[in-house]
């Protein structure tokens, strides 16, 4: 049984300033999204669920689905605000999305086989995916077995503004202990800095591993995240921009012996269009990398 891939891309890229799922940055126009569906059907994955917004669902079938469809089998779910458990109805003021937690959860009616999450708008490597890939088919049937590609924090960052990364610590056999998203992380004069969630400013190390959402988990992550999201919609259904993130989940997991997370370690150097800035600089990436043969172009 092949494993699923879930693309997070029901966000609209307000940083970027427009709906950058769909910006053509490869040589043929490819986006980001369709290397990384080409990466992981070369990793062994046999379906790839697109979680989107309903108010362009079609247009993103259209633009970008229908190419993979002789490629892997394809399915849509979508994330809006007022999907949330039997018993609770969306309050006034809510505008901000639930966060990664409530989109991945989206999949749950789709998805019967280990699955890897990612985010539409970050390239990976084909490495990451080969390992996740691995790691995934090894653990089929298990549950509890989860596990998370690493990426050093300093390979990670935008030299054109902030951004967020979830900070991992692992024990000496490379497993997770811990991890926790930090905000408004940026590089000046030498030393790394970001926003705990205690809204304490921290110096972070740069060999930290940083999470850039590429998580690999066995089907049993759904009821949990489910369980998790009902007590934290009980506390928070009110606040506005409280949202509801994997690494919650994750750490929860752990902290309660439910699940292991092993931290797979890649030679791939991540990128991404944060910022529209960020965009040449992803083109060039790509075509030096279809230059050097690594990639077919067009790639499908």
């Amino acid at each position: 049984m092949k494993p699923t891939l879930i693309i997070l891309a029901a966000g609209m890229g307000s940083r970027y300033g427009g709906l950058k799922q769909m910006d053509g940055v490869g040589p043929n126009g490819e986006t980001i999204l369709d290397y990384s569906v080409y990466d992981a059907i070369k990793g062994g994955f046999g379906k790839v669920v697109f979680v989107v917004r309903k108010n362009f669902r079609k247009e993103f079938e259209q633009k970008i689905a229908q190419k993979y469809n002789n490629h892997i089998e394809v399915a849509f779910v979508e994330q809006e605000l007022d999907k949330l458990p039997y018993g609770f109805t969306l309050k006034p003021g809510r505008e901000k999305p639930w966060g990664t937690a409530h989109a991945m959860l989206m999949a749950a009616e789709v998805v019967d086989t280990p699955a890897a999450v990612i985010n539409a708008d970050d390239f990976y490597g084909q490495e990451s995916f080969k390992v996740l890939g691995r790691f995934l088919t090894e653990n089929a049937g298990n549950k509890g077995k989860y596990c998370m590609v690493g990426f050093f924090l300093n390979k990670t960052l935008s030299e054109n503004g902030e951004v967020s990364r979830g900070i991992c610590t692992v024990d000496s056999e490379n497993y997770l202990t811990t991890v926790e998203e930090h905000h408004k992380i940026s590089q000046k004069n030498g030393a790394i800095t970001g926003i705990a969630m205690d809204g304490t400013t921290r110096t972070l190390p740069e060999d930290a591993y940083a999470s850039m959402n590429m998580w690999g988990f066995t089907p049993d992550i759904f009821p949990h995240t489910e369980k998790l999201f009902i007590e934290f919609l009980k506390k928070n259904e009110c606040e506005p921009k409280k949202e509801f993130y994997i690494p919650f989940v994750v750490n929860e997991a752990i902290e309660k012996g439910k699940s292991s997370v092993k931290v797979l370690s890649t030679p791939d150097k991540w990128f991404g269009v944060t910022f529209q800035e960020d965009r040449p600089t992803v083109v060039e990436k790509l075509k030096k990398m279809t230059d050097e043969g690594l990639y077919p172009s067009p790639l499908f």
